[in-house]
């Protein structure tokens, strides 16, 4: 017994000291690549891929034990099948990453074999990175390049740590799709995508799946993952509120081409009923100045007043008229508030660099037009108290509504601030899925253009466009 006790003890550390042997060799050669220039250098995200072996103490992600090879085989049926997704599995390796070379491999363990394996190991890491980052950020993100995606993690989304997370889940194709945006625009448009590459779909054009391909990459593009929010898509003139997994939809105004509604992120903080106006700058020297010089009487037929630097009123009159003419910019306009205020009887304020908010309007005739471009860049939004109703039935101040009730009714000023903001996003989709089948929307600020410039090469490869 004492014998047999003994050869255990022996065999035993002899396998854990060839184990180990393997796992330095291993370590040594990831290392090794891993700290050569000139290979990085050809990697598409090589500081995330290192950060990604450095918590694994640099040994094989993918091909160092069975169930490492069964999850790679899925990752890789995850990069082969990219087109389901909008997106190239050339992008993503697919003539150094074969079900072949993987198969072969797989079964390799002699020291010779190490290199070529480790290579595979570290181009498989770099694929799946890469293509969580496209679901997650997109391709051609106007925000981050590839090198500050790689760099830093971004509204805590870091794509590393992503994978790492997806390998340590039963279902791992499921796990890394969970870097998709989860608003139900893009979910939508996957799902569209996905059925017909599944199923096949002959009634949908080539030019209907450009438009879903070109809209999934701008909305990869947004940051925000609440499930509540209040959503405006330009091109349809539309607002969506999404809140406990209810949608209310409005119509809106939007900016004409010239002055264009911008795509934003941000938050509602609160609104305001009976709000005055102040007038941009632009507004003021383009349109109201070159009235006012026409017809003095017309600041006080559309109850507007100027102002100086110091805030003072000023009285117009022939001399100061002649002043704010030369000098305008060192002059403001406001609108007094009431039936006739631009602004109608609510305006709902967001922060955004744009200096644009969404808002009533007493033009409601504007909302029975179909095309409703007609703003300065403002979003007019039809049944503004509803929209004010609902969003503090949300912050649970239900019986702030009656309060609203009185003072939409008299026109008196007041501020609802939220106790918690709700993400507002403007987006510029140009598709969207209605009833399970593609609705094209005009190109209102011919903004499709320059992204099909982009995405040419892929359109043509994924759905064979001429």
């Amino acid at each position: 017994m004492k014998a047999f006790l003994n050869f255990t003890m022996i065999f035993f550390g002899i396998m854990h000291i060839v184990v180990h042997g393997q796992d330095t060799k291993t370590a040594n050669k990831i290392t090794l690549l891993l700290k050569d220039s000139l290979y990085l250098a050809n990697l598409n995200y090589p500081k995330s891929v290192s950060r990604c072996y450095a918590t694994n103490s640099y040994n094989f992600l993918w091909l160092n034990d069975k169930q490492n090879i069964d999850q790679a085989e899925t990752a890789l049926a995850l990069l082969t099948h990219a087109n389901r997704f909008g997106l190239l599995s050339s992008d993503y390796y697919s003539k150094n990453l074969t079900f072949e070379g993987l198969n072969q491999l797989g079964g390799f363990f002699s020291e010779k074999h190490e290199e070529r394996k480790a290579i595979f190991d570290i181009l498989m890491t770099d694929g799946l990175i890469t293509f969580i980052n496209n679901i997650h950020f997109g391709k051609y993100n106007p925000l981050y390049d590839r090198s500050y995606i790689d760099s830093i993690s971004i509204n805590g989304f870091c794509a590393d740590k992503a994978l790492s997370n997806a390998r340590r889940q039963l279902d791992f194709s499921k796990a890394v799709c969970e870097a998709q945006p989860k608003l139900k625009a893009y979910q939508d448009l996957q799902n569209y995508l996905d059925q017909f590459y599944a199923v096949g779909n002959p009634d949908t054009t080539s030019a209907e799946m450009a438009k879903i391909l070109i809209n999934m990459e701008r909305l990869r593009w947004i940051n925000t993952q609440s499930s509540d929010y209040v959503w405006i898509n330009i091109p349809s003139y539309t607002l969506a509120f999404h809140h406990q997994g209810n949608v209310s939809e409005f119509k809106v105004v939007v900016g004409k081409p010239k002055t264009a509604t911008p795509v934003l992120e941000s938050e509602i903080d609160y609104f305001s009923t009976a709000p005055d106006w102040r007038v941009p700058q632009s507004i003021f020297r383009n349109e109201i100045l070159p009235e006012i010089l026409e017809n003095s009487g017309y600041l006080e037929d559309n109850h507007y007043s100027i102002y100086d630097e110091t805030g003072g009123e000023i009285i117009v009159n022939s001399s100061t008229l002649q002043e704010i003419n030369k000098n305008p910019r060192k002059y403001s306009v406001r609108q007094s508030s009431g039936g006739h205020n631009a602004l109608g009887a609510i305006v709902f304020r967001f922060q955004n660099s744009h200096g644009v908010y969404l808002h009533d309007t007493p033009q409601k005739q504007y909302f029975n037009r179909e095309n409703r471009a007609l703003s300065h860049g403002c979003i007019r939004v039809q049944n503004p108290k509803l929209l004010a109703t609902q969003l503090l039935a949300f912050d649970d101040s239900n019986e702030k509504i009656a309060v609203l009730e009185e003072a939409v009714k008299a026109y008196c000023k007041r501020d609802f601030i939220l106790k918690q903001p709700v993400p507002i996003i403007i987006t510029y989709l140009t598709v969207l899925i209605k009833n399970g089948k593609p609705i094209i929307y005009d190109d209102i600020y011919q903004l499709d253009k320059s992204l099909v410039e982009m995405l040419h090469h892929d359109m043509r490869t994924l759905f064979d466009l001429r």
